[in-house]
């Protein structure tokens, strides 16, 4: 299938490998960091490597608990292999798809995208995987859907953090139609090069780099087509922090977050900040998707 998006980022502006994999570790001490979503963009400074201790002891993936060690002590648990995806509501073909059965019909590609958490830092991370679009033609959109919903694995026994009523599980995201359509909304399979991590969504994860790291749901195991909004886990939660769109936009601030500026993960602790771009610097590839749109009402 035919690759329908040009980059404008280059492996140099790729935030390096190892402080991708600590910067949980790196915003551990920053005062007032509060329920984290994932994220990032913008191009990295040198910082020296980390053990391999501390890369793989910090994230936030809250099915395995809010420690930042918890997906350290408890993701190498969870089970990938088989991994099934149920597509279903307003399909042509529904059915239960082997990630197998679904990877050997897509076009497997690198995206260099800039991902931006709602905590206002960022960074410039490497995917690997395939445009949500290619996966809705496999299977046939009927008229009249307009929303995709997803939803995350819920397997308590592998997922401690499941155990505890944090948020309504299973964790579960959506996208208007057109948004899951666009050239630039990856399911991603893997970063690095390297398949995905446990921690960080394996084996398969949404990526809308337009749009607050939050957005970006972790181990899919259901894909629904629907007619109607459907619900999000932190709009569910925090409806006036978290709305359904969550478009990065600098002149709409987060209850603890303002979202004018961010911190380049890479820079140190102290680094400057840089402005944030409108819809993460996407502007012009997705700024018609929303014409006419109060963008504050509508956040």
């Amino acid at each position: 299938m035919a690759n329908r998006w040009t980059n404008d980022l280059t492996r140099g502006d790729i935030t390096p490998e190892h402080l991708y994999l600590s910067r949980r570790q790196i915003m551990a001490g920053v005062a007032g960091t509060a329920l984290a979503g994932l994220a990032a963009p913008a191009q990295a400074e040198a910082l020296q490597p980390n053990s391999w201790e501390d890369i793989t002891s910090y994230n936030n993936f809250y099915e395995f608990g809010t420690g930042k060690d918890d997906p350290k002590r408890y993701a190498k648990s969870l089970t990938t292999a088989p991994w099934t995806v149920k597509i279903d509501g307003m399909v042509d073909r529904p059915g239960d798809y082997a990630i197998e059965d679904i990877l050997s019909k897509m076009t497997i590609e690198e995206r260099i995208y800039r991902f931006r958490c709602v905590e206002a830092w960022s960074m410039v991370v490497p995917w690997n995987g395939f445009e949500l679009a290619d996966l809705l033609d496999l299977v046939g959109v009927q008229d009249g859907a307009k929303y995709v919903a997803f939803e995350t694995l819920y397997r308590p026994d592998e997922m401690p953090g499941q155990k505890y009523a944090l948020i309504d599980w299973p964790y579960v995201e959506g996208l208007r139609l057109d948004e899951a359509r666009h050239p630039l909304t990856l399911m991603a399979t893997g970063l690095y090069g390297k398949p995905l991590p446990n921690q960080n969504g394996a084996p398969l994860r949404l990526v809308v780099p337009w749009k607050y790291g939050f957005k970006s749901i972790k181990s899919v195991v259901r894909i629904t087509l629907t007619d109607r909004k459907p619900p999000t886990s932190w709009n569910k939660l925090l409806p006036n922090e978290y709305g359904f769109y969550s478009n990065v936009n600098p002149q709409v601030d987060h209850p603890r977050w303002s979202q004018a500026t961010e911190r380049v993960i890479g820079g140190g602790l102290f680094s400057s900040k840089q402005d944030t771009l409108m819809f993460n610097g996407y502007a012009d590839q997705v700024a018609g998707l929303y014409a006419g749109m109060d963008l504050k009402r509508n956040f």
